[in-house]
Formats: structure tokens, C-alpha cells, sequence
């Protein structure tokens, strides 16, 4: 129950100001920390870890974000703001659309109806019209971005009433031709000018261009003939999809006016940061720590990818920072079968707080070392012998 959750901001341990930038890196420590992958079995940190998602959701979302400051936990809560839920609507297709539609924006401020219910500007009011857009919000995970998923969310959008049918009228009544205009839905109207008086048409304000009036308006749509309604919807979200695009679903916003096409859906994604992945476009990074002695001798490793672990053969001698790339093992490319590739950045982890045996052996391996930088004494060389000759000769 919301009452028994902890506030969000201090989930993520960030103050109620905190930037997006903040609340992503504070997200991403937590999940490095309570990640179930690196804390097998552990039930506390696992519980930890859906506590940070769960804050992560809502304060990555600038609407949610904003209702939870306002109301709190309820503000988030899928039943607030809206009357029940109506049934479901599924099986959408996916595809990018714009960012954003002239038509649709147009439809929303000028468009009749309950709740933008209208689509673009027409001079026929009768003329069919496309629904309104809705939009709502997803939070995925980094390797659901990756690999594709079906995700079921709550939209609010309008339906054609139950009581009345869509045509606006309480039982037992139907719509009336308008008296004004006689059923055209526009006027003439008589102007003066410096020409002589001239005859032009405008929308009868009385039916607004429809040629009907509503005289006993249905008690639940209050004469609309539309009503909002909660519902489910299943998305399927493409591999390849990144933080901050937008899935436009076809026919999945509000319905059409005048037997016009239903509006589209707009998902607007957000992608969990991971705690051991970093995207670059299509490509992953990450980083492997090794021992001296494993980077110095070679061994076998077993790196993480997103498909699973794979066998790695670490070259003796391998150099701190060195990059290794696994080919195909990124993220697939959006409607393509190609795949990014996977780089490795190798990290030598320097051991603290050694034992006097341990020390005592490094002092005696560093003795037999030739060629080595001798920075501790004043006169010494800085990057080795080996190091000068190698620089040199690429100048040459």
C-alpha cells in the first residue's frame, strides 16, 4: 500500500531538486549495488533493487514526476485521476512516428468534443476527422531496449458512450434539425461595403456547423457523446529502441469524428540505466577488472554480454585500458538483422594493503626487471627504455 512505501527521493538517496542527470547516476549506483546478477540469491538486495526501479519509474518521468511531487504516492497510483477501467485493447503494431504532428497539435486546440476529442482543422464541420492523439509513458530495462519486449500500459482516452450510442441525446430522444440554419449548418449573412451589400456564409452558431441540436443532452456524456474511459494497452517495443524515443501506435488514440479514423498512440519510452553496460549507439561498453598478474601472465575470463557469458583468451601482457571487441555482440539494429558490437575496456585492479610476504616478493620480482621506467630517482628516465625506443622509432 502507498502509505507503507518509502518516499522515492529517498530511495535513490537524492534531494526533491535533484537534476535528471542526479536521479540517473544516483539510480545506477543503487542498481551496480542491489543488481540480483551480482548478489545471487540475496533476497534483501533484490528487494532493494525493485524499490530503486520503482523510484527510478516515476522521477525519470516528467508527468509522473510532477504528479508525485504534487499528490505523492497517489498522484502515481494506475486508478488516480480517472473513473475505472473499461476493457482492454490489444495487440497494437509498433513503428516510430514523428516526435510530433502539426495535424494532431491543430486537432487538440480546435477539434470538438470531450478531452480533444476532434482531430485537424476543417472548414466542413461535417467532414470527417481523424481522433486526437493520446500518449502515455514506458519504463523499460536496458536489456529489454535491447532485445525487444511487449509491455502492457494504462491509457485514458475517450470511447463512444455506452448510454447514448454517440449521438449525444437521452433515451428515448435523438438529435433535432437545427431551427437556425434549417439542418446546413451555416447562415447567410448580409454585409455592407463600399460595393453594395453582399451575401456571405458563416458556421451557425446555434448546432456549431453541425445542422443538429441536442435539446435533451444524455446524462453521462452530458450531450458529447463520447465518455473517458482507463484502459490497457499491449505494445510491442522493437529491439534496438533507445532511451527517450517515442513508438507511434496507429489507431490506437481516440476515436474519429464523423466516421474519421481513430488517432495514434504515442509511447513514450525511458530505458533503465544498467549497471554494467553503457550504450553507444548500437555498440555496448563495458569494464573488466583483472589482477597484475592475470593481465601480465594472460588467463581465461568469462565476460558478461548481453547474451550470457562468453569465453575470452586475455593475452599475457595485456595493458591497463586496453580494448578488445567482440563483433555482434551489441544491440540490434532497429529493423535490421544487424547487430553493434560489444568493447571491453580492461581494468588492472592495484592490490592495497598487502601482507610483509607479499610486498617482499613484489620488491623481489621488481629487482629482476630491465628496462624499467626509473621515475624515484632525479636523473632517472620517466617511461623506460623500451617505451623511448618504441616513440621514437614511430617518429622516425
Amino acid at each position: 500500500m502507498a502509505e507503507n512505501k518509502r518516499d522515492y527521493y529517498e530511495v535513490l538517496g537524492v534531494s526533491k531538486g535533484a537534476s535528471d542527470d542526479e536521479i540517473k547516476k544516483a539510480y545506477r549506483k543503487m542498481a551496480k549495488q542491489y543488481h540480483p546478477d551480482l548478489n545471487p540469491g540475496d533476497a534483501t538486495a533484490e528487494a532493494k533493487f525493485k524499490e530503486a526501479n520503482e523510484a527510478y519509474e516515476v522521477l525519470s518521468d516528467s508527468d509522473k514526476k510532477a504528479r508525485y511531487d504534487q499528490y505523492g504516492h497517489a498522484g502515481v497510483d494506475p486508478n488516480f485521476g480517472a473513473g475505472g477501467f473499461g476493457g482492454g485493447f490489444g495487440g497494437f503494431g509498433g513503428g516510430f512516428g514523428d516526435a510530433f504532428d502539426l495535424g494532431d497539435i491543430l486537432g487538440g486546440m480546435f477539434g470538438g468534443g470531450f478531452g480533444g476529442f476532434g482531430g485537424g482543422r476543417q472548414s466542413n464541420p461535417n467532414a470527417p476527422r481523424k481522433g486526437a492523439t493520446i500518449q502515455t509513458t514506458v519504463t523499460i530495462s536496458f536489456e529489454e531496449a535491447a532485445k525487444g519486449c511487449k509491455k502492457t500500459v494504462n491509457v485514458v482516452r475517450d470511447e463512444v458512450c455506452t448510454e447514448c450510442g454517440g449521438n449525444g441525446c437521452a433515451k428515448g430522444t435523438s438529435p433535432e434539425t437545427c431551427k437556425t440554419c434549417g439542418g446546413r449548418g451555416q447562415v447567410n449573412v448580409q454585409q455592407r461595403t463600399p460595393f453594395g451589400v453582399m451575401s456571405t456564409s458563416r458556421q451557425c452558431t446555434d448546432c456549431g456547423g453541425k445542422g443538429k441540436t441536442i435539446k435533451n443532452p444524455c446524462s453521462k456524456c452530458r450531450g458529447t457523446g463520447v465518455e473517458r474511459k482507463r484502459q490497457t494497452a499491449e505494445i510491442d517495443i522493437p529491439a534496438g529502441i533507445d532511451d527517450r524515443q517515442t513508438l507511434n501506435v496507429r489507431g490506437g488514440g481516440n476515436p474519429g469524428v464523423n466516421g474519421g479514423p481513430k488517432g495514434d498512440l504515442r509511447v513514450n519510452v525511458n530505458v533503465r540505466p544498467h549497471p554494467f553496460f553503457e550504450r553507444d549507439g548500437f555498440d555496448v561498453w563495458c569494464e573488466v577488472a583483472v589482477t597484475y598478474a592475470q593481465a601480465a601472465l594472460g588467463d581465461t575470463l568469462y565476460i558478461p554480454t548481453l547474451d550470457g557469458k562468453v569465453k575470452y583468451e586475455l593475452p599475457a601482457g595485456t595493458q591497463p585500458g586496453e580494448v578488445f571487441r567482440f563483433r555482434g555482440r551489441g544491440i540490434q539494429q532497429i529493423q535490421s538483422r544487424g547487430k553493434g558490437d560489444q568493447f571491453v575496456k580492461i581494468v588492472v585492479e592495484v592490490p592495497k594493503n598487502l601482507s610483509n610476504k607479499q610486498k617482499e616478493l613484489l620488491k623481489e620480482f621488481d629487482n629482476t626487471l630491465e628496462n624499467k621506467p626509473k621515475n624515484n630517482v632525479p636523473d632517472g628516465n620517466i617511461v623506460g627504455e623500451e617505451k623511448k625506443k618504441s616513440f621514437f622509432d614511430k617518429f622516425k
